[in-house]
C-alpha cells in the first residue's frame, strides 16, 4: 500500500473524548454517592425513631395474652360455668395468597360446614389482616392429628389451645347463668375493646353478663420475637393476666333440679328464697334451653326453633313472666283489712255471688253453692272469694293499693340480674292515665281476689312470701352470695360478701300479722283447709301457704268454668306460696304452673316437695327403698 494513502489516528481527540466520558462518569458517581449520603443520612438520622420503630414491629410482635375467666359454683362449692380446654383452628388472612384454595383443601381433612365458612368469611372481611380468625372451634383428636401431619401444607393456618366455656348442668341453671357468645360488631361498640385483646367471649345473659366485669378478669401481654413469615421465635418478655373473679351463688343446684323435676315438663316456676337474708335458694324456670350451643354461636335453625317453639323456653319466667296473683294475695288484703279496723271475727255470708249496690252483676265465688256464713280465718281457708269481694270494697282501691306495694308488689325487687319488669298493682291514677277511664267499684273488686289488672312475676311471689315469713320485713333477693378474686393482680385470694339490701319493714301490727300467719297455717294443717291434702298431710314441720288459681280466659255471666272445653293455653294458671317451719321460717316457696288449673291439685305438691327435700332431705321422687329378700330355712345357710 502507498504511504500517502495511510490514514493517520487524531490521538488529541480521542484523548479528549476519553476525558469528558470520565468527568461525566465521575459526576454521575459524585450524584450517586450523594444521594446514598442523604438517603443513609434520612433513614438513620432524620427519621431514626420512625424506622427503628418499624424495625422493631417487624421483629418483635406485642401479644395479648387473655385472663382466665372466672369459674361459676354453687352455694356447696358445685361447679355451674367452668373453662374447658379446646383446639381451634385460626388463620391469619395476611399469611394467605389464595383463601379460597386454602379453605378447599382445609375441608378436606377437617369437617367445616358451609355455615363456618360463611361466618369465617364475614369476620375476615370486618377484620384487619394481621388479625387471626377463627375457622373451627373444639376440633376432635383426629381432626388435630390429621392438621399436624399436614401443617406444611397450610401457611397461614395454624392450631390454637384455648379455653371455652362450659355448663355442666346444661339447661338446669340456663335462666339463672345465662351465657357467654362470641363478641360482635354491637360488642364492640359498647365495650372497651383494649380490656378484650384476645378474647372471643362476652356475657350475653344471666349472671355472666350482670357480673361481666368481675369474670373477665385483665388481659397481659408478651412481647415475641418473630422471623420473617411471622413465626414466633422465642418469648421475650411477658406481663401474666389477671384472672376473673370466681362467683359462688346462692343457689342450691340440688334444691334447683329437684324443683324442676317436680314441675315435669309443665310450664311455669318456682321460686325459693331464705326469708332472713334474702338469698335465692333456687330459681326455676321450666322449660328450659341448653345454654351450651349459644358459646360458639348457635345455627339459624336450632335458635329458630327455640323462638318459635309455643311454650318459650327462652322466656326466664322467674323474673320475665307476669302473671294474675290470684288468690295468693289474699291473706295481705286481709292484714290491709285489719290494719284498717276490719274485725277477724267479722262475718260475711257467701251465697256463691256478690252484687254491688245499684248494680244486677254477680261476681262469682269460686264454689258456686257458696260458703255460708264466714269469718276471716275460714275464709282464707276456704279462700271464700265472696269475703274479698266485700273486704276491697269497703278497704276501697287507693288503702288496697298501697298496702299490696308494701310488700313489693307492682316494682322490681332489685335482684341482681338485668332486665327485671315491674309488675303492675292498679290504681286509679293508673287507670286514667293508662286507658283513659275512671276507675270503678267492679275493679277494686278484681283487684280484692288477685285478678283483674293486678300482674306479678313469680320472683315477686317469692319476695312477697318471704316479707310475710318474716312478719313484715323486706329484704332484696340476691342471686350471688361472695365473690374470690386475685388481690391487685396478686395469687393471694380475698373474699368479698355480698347480701340484699334491707327494702324496708311492712307498717302493721304483730298481732295483726299473727292471725294472718295462722290463717295461712291452717290453710296447710286444717283438714278442710284447700292446701291440707296436697300439702299438709303428714308434714314433719309446719307450713303456712295460700293457694291460688288465676284465670286466663273470661268466663260469661252465668257459665260453668269448664276446663275440657279449652285449649291447653287458655286453662286456669296454677299458684302457690307457703314458707316453713311457721316458728323459725328457713325456707319461702312460690310455685306457679301455667295453665295447670286447680293451685291446690297443681302447684302446692310441688312448694310441698320442694320444702321437704330442703328441711328432711327427703326426695318425693326418689324410688321406695327395697327390703332386702329374707331367704327361707331351705335357702338358710
Amino acid at each position: 500500500m502507498a504511504a500517502d494513502q495511510i490514514e493517520l489516528k487524531d490521538y488529541l481527540r480521542e484523548t479528549n473524548l476519553i476525558h469528558s466520558r470520565l468527568i461525566a462518569l465521575v459526576v454521575l458517581l459524585g450524584v450517586l454517592a450523594f444521594i446514598l449520603v442523604a438517603r443513609v443520612w434520612y433513614l438513620q438520622i432524620y427519621n431514626n425513631e420512625r424506622f427503628e420503630v418499624l424495625s422493631k414491629d417487624n421483629r418483635v410482635r406485642l401479644v395479648p395474652v387473655p385472663p382466665v375467666r372466672g369459674q361459676i359454683f354453687d352455694r356447696n362449692g358445685k361447679v355451674l360455668a367452668e373453662n374447658i380446654p379446646v383446639f381451634t383452628l385460626e388463620i391469619l388472612p395476611q399469611d394467605v395468597k389464595n383463601m379460597d384454595g386454602l379453605l378447599d383443601e382445609l375441608t378436606k381433612i377437617i369437617e367445616v360446614s358451609p355455615a363456618d365458612v360463611r361466618k369465617f368469611k364475614a369476620q375476615v372481611r370486618s377484620h384487619r389482616s394481621f388479625e387471626p380468625q377463627v375457622l373451627k372451634v373444639n376440633l376432635s383428636e383426629q381432626e388435630l392429628a390429621r392438621f399436624s401431619v399436614n401443617r406444611h401444607r397450610f401457611r397461614g393456618a395454624n392450631v390454637q389451645a384455648k379455653l371455652q366455656r362450659s355448663y355442666p348442668y346444661g339447661g338446669e341453671m340456663a335462666h339463672v347463668l345465662g351465657y357467654v357468645g362470641r363478641i360482635n360488631q354491637r360488642d364492640k361498640d359498647s365495650i372497651d375493646q383494649q380490656a378484650y385483646k384476645g378474647t372471643d367471649y362476652i356475657g350475653k345473659r344471666g349472671i355472666e353478663a350482670k357480673y361481666e366485669d368481675h369474670l373477665l378478669g385483665k388481659v397481659g401481654v408478651e412481647q415475641v420475637e418473630t422471623n420473617a413469615h411471622g413465626e414466633r421465635i422465642r418469648e421475650l418478655d411477658r406481663n401474666d393476666p389477671v384472672s376473673g373473679d370466681d362467683i359462688y351463688l346462692n343457689i342450691d343446684v340440688e334444691l334447683q333440679i329437684k324443683a324442676r323435676e317436680y314441675l315435669g315438663d309443665r310450664r311455669g316456676s318456682v321460686v325459693a328464697i331464705e326469708p332472713a337474708t334474702g338469698e335465692v335458694l333456687a330459681f326455676v324456670s321450666n322449660p328450659v334451653y341448653d345454654p351450651n350451643k349459644f358459646v360458639n354461636g348457635i345455627d339459624h335453625r336450632s335458635y329458630n326453633a327455640l323462638r318459635n317453639d309455643v311454650n318459650r323456653p327462652l322466656l326466664n319466667r322467674t323474673i320475665s313472666g307476669r302473671y294474675a296473683p290470684g288468690s295468693t294475695i289474699k291473706g295481705l288484703v286481709s292484714m290491709a283489712g285489719l290494719e284498717n279496723g276490719w274485725s277477724s271475727s267479722k262475718s260475711i255470708t257467701c251465697p256463691g255471688y256478690y252484687t254491688l249496690k245499684g248494680s244486677s252483676h254477680r261476681y262469682r265465688c269460686w264454689r258456686r253453692g257458696g260458703h255460708g256464713p264466714t269469718e276471716m280465718i275460714e275464709s282464707l281457708m276456704f279462700s271464700c272469694d265472696v269475703y274479698y269481694y266485700q273486704l276491697a270494697n269497703t278497704l276501697g282501691i287507693d288503702k288496697l293499693s298501697a298496702f299490696l306495694k308494701d310488700f313489693g308488689l307492682g316494682s322490681i325487687t332489685g335482684i341482681d340480674l338485668d332486665g327485671e319488669p315491674s309488675g303492675l298493682v292498679p290504681s286509679r291514677s293508673w287507670k286514667r292515665q293508662r286507658r283513659g277511664v275512671s276507675w270503678y267499684p267492679g275493679d277494686t273488686l278484681n283487684t280484692g281476689i288477685g285478678q283483674g289488672d293486678v300482674l306479678v312475676t313469680p320472683l315477686q311471689l317469692g319476695v312477697m312470701t318471704a316479707t310475710l315469713a318474716n312478719r313484715g320485713r323486706r329484704i332484696e333477693p340476691r342471686l350471688v352470695g361472695r365473690m374470690t378474686h386475685s388481690a391487685n393482680g396478686e395469687n393471694q385470694n380475698a373474699e368479698t360478701e355480698l347480701r340484699g339490701a334491707e327494702l324496708g319493714t311492712v307498717t302493721a301490727s304483730k298481732d295483726n300479722f299473727k292471725t294472718i300467719i295462722d290463717a295461712m297455717t291452717a290453710v296447710v294443717a286444717h283438714p278442710r283447709g284447700t292446701a291440707h291434702r296436697s300439702a299438709g298431710l303428714n308434714a314433719e314441720y309446719t307450713m303456712a301457704g295460700k293457694t291460688g288459681t288465676a284465670q286466663v280466659v273470661a268466663i260469661a255471666q252465668g257459665a260453668k268454668y269448664d276446663a275440657s272445653k279449652l285449649s291447653d293455653f287458655q286453662k286456669d294458671h296454677a299458684l302457690f306460696i307457703s314458707f316453713a317451719p311457721v316458728e323459725e321460717p328457713k325456707i319461702a316457696i312460690a310455685v306457679i304452673i301455667e295453665n295447670g288449673g286447680s293451685g291446690s291439685s297443681a302447684a302446692a305438691p310441688v312448694a310441698r316437695k320442694v320444702a321437704d327435700f330442703y328441711l328432711l332431705g327427703k326426695d318425693a321422687n326418689a324410688p321406695e327403698p327395697v327390703e332386702p329378700k329374707q331367704p327361707s330355712s331351705s335357702e338358710s345357710l
